[in-house]
């Protein structure tokens, strides 16, 4: 029988049998015995199931990124040691150098920096268009040697919601798959597979944790893509793999698992941005109760919008949670029950009075950090976005004024106070 998604937040992915501890085991350790040097040479050609080293699989590892497949609605999934990683290693299983990316442009800083400077220094190009473009102009950023789309159902920190199956259809009629990171509505408000997405991505150090304990990340597939159907284009998944035995993940893994296998049998292997068990037993116990979080989160998200927006001191406020937000609509298909905590606004004054406001919070944190259960804000433009032009942050939407605030799940009484108490300051 299908669960709901809330007993899947508190019993995917482990059940313990008679006897056996109630809550996930840590097994922290780096490497696994056997008696048979065979049946460690099979378990490393991955023709039989089984642990070997925790670089490219562990039991406690696993058990979680079950627990957040189940919740996504995937086939596969695996853990990585920060968001970030699982950004970079969800593109680059499927890219090489002279391949190309279609990325929308309001997305997370380090997103964005990583697609136009790092991924270019190794010979990979991208495009980026605005979530809102035309149809015109996504169809123009395809090329040739385009092999992935990727967008944020929720952006970070504009809050611009990603028309999914819009997205979706135009990567499928390139014959690409689109890579949707979910990090900020979190499958309990979102889950862009159902909206046709192909891989989702999560920094579990956000929500999902929610107490600012672990880093980690997680991709998941949908299992939807059909790889086979482009065997040229994907040949890193279609034709024999020389690094791994030659093994073909298609054939050994199918449609289902050939592209989380070849994400821990080959970068994993090769680059080791695994998570350190006790991390993933955090993300573990913060699902949880991710479902009562997600709630309270969205509820004073909501009552804090709506006294921005009333508020003379500020300019704008950006949250799709509003109905005369340009997100509204869309927001109500993909995420009817809430987005997530975080809201933008622009103080007025310019940058100089956001940073006022900023200095003068009291019960607020100033943090490199955002979807907590504490308060906390940040200014994007001089931090998370700092490395970015001017013409940049602009094309990315993050403007000077923009103060980027995540509502914890304290009294909603003592958020708006404090907030009042330091827009006077700004």
């Amino acid at each position: 029988m299908e669960r709901h998604i809330e007993t899947k937040c508190v019993r995917s992915g482990y059940t313990p049998a008679n006897g056996e501890p109630r809550q996930l085991p840590i097994v922290q350790s780096t490497t696994f015995k056997y008696d048979s040097s065979e049946r460690v040479a099979s378990l490393m050609r991955l023709e039989d199931e089984g642990y070997f080293y925790t670089r490219l699989a562990n039991p406690t590892n696993d058990a979680v990124a079950q627990r957040i497949c189940d919740l996504e609605g995937g086939t596969a999934a695996i853990l990585t040691s920060t968001g970030m990683a699982a950004t970079f290693l969800a593109v680059f299983n499927i890219v090489s150098a002279g391949d190309h990316i279609v990325s929308s442009s309001t997305i997370y800083g380090g997103s964005y920096n990583l697609f136009s400077v790092t991924m270019k220094r190794m010979g990979i190009d991208v495009t980026f268009v605005h979530p809102h473009c035309s149809d015109e102009e996504l169809e123009a950023a395809f090329q040739p040697n385009t092999k992935v789309v990727f967008g944020e159902s929720l952006s970070n920190p504009t809050l611009i919601v990603l028309d999914i199956e819009r997205f979706a259809k135009a990567a499928h009629d390139h014959g690409v798959p689109l890579i949707v990171d979910n990090t900020f509505p979190t499958p309990i408000n979102c889950r862009p597979i159902e909206w046709g997405a192909d891989i989702v991505t999560h920094s579990t150090s956000k929500y999902m944790d929610g107490h600012a304990t672990a880093m980690g990340g997680a991709i998941v597939d949908s299992g939807n893509f059909d790889w086979t159907a482009y065997p040229e284009k994907y040949a890193c998944l279609c034709e024999p793999d020389p690094s791994y035995n030659g093994i073909v993940y298609t054939d050994q893994f199918g449609l289902e698992g050939a592209y989380i296998n070849k994400i821990a049998a080959q970068l994993m292997r090769d680059l080791g941005p695994v998570p350190s068990p006790q991390n993933s037993f955090y993300i573990g116990l913060g699902l949880e109760s991710l479902h009562l979080r997600m709630a309270r989160h969205c509820e004073n998200a909501l009552a804090v919008a709506k006294h921005l927006k009333a508020h003379p001191k500020v300019e704008w406020v950006s949250y799709c949670g509003l109905e005369d937000d340009p997100g509204y609509e869309l927001a109500q298909k993909y995420m009817p029950n809430g987005s997530c905590g975080v809201v933008s606004f622009g103080v007025k004054g310019g940058k100089e009075a956001a940073k006022r406001f900023m200095d003068s919070v009291k019960l607020a944190s100033i943090m490199i950090h955002v979807a907590d259960a504490k308060t906390m804000c940040l200014h994007p433009a001089s931090t998370t976005h700092g490395q970015m032009t001017d013409e940049e942050l602009i094309e990315a939407g993050v403007m000077p004024e923009m103060v980027r605030f995540s509502c914890g799940i304290e009294s909603i009484e003592d958020i708006i106070a404090d907030i009042d108490q330091a827009l006077k300051q700004a």
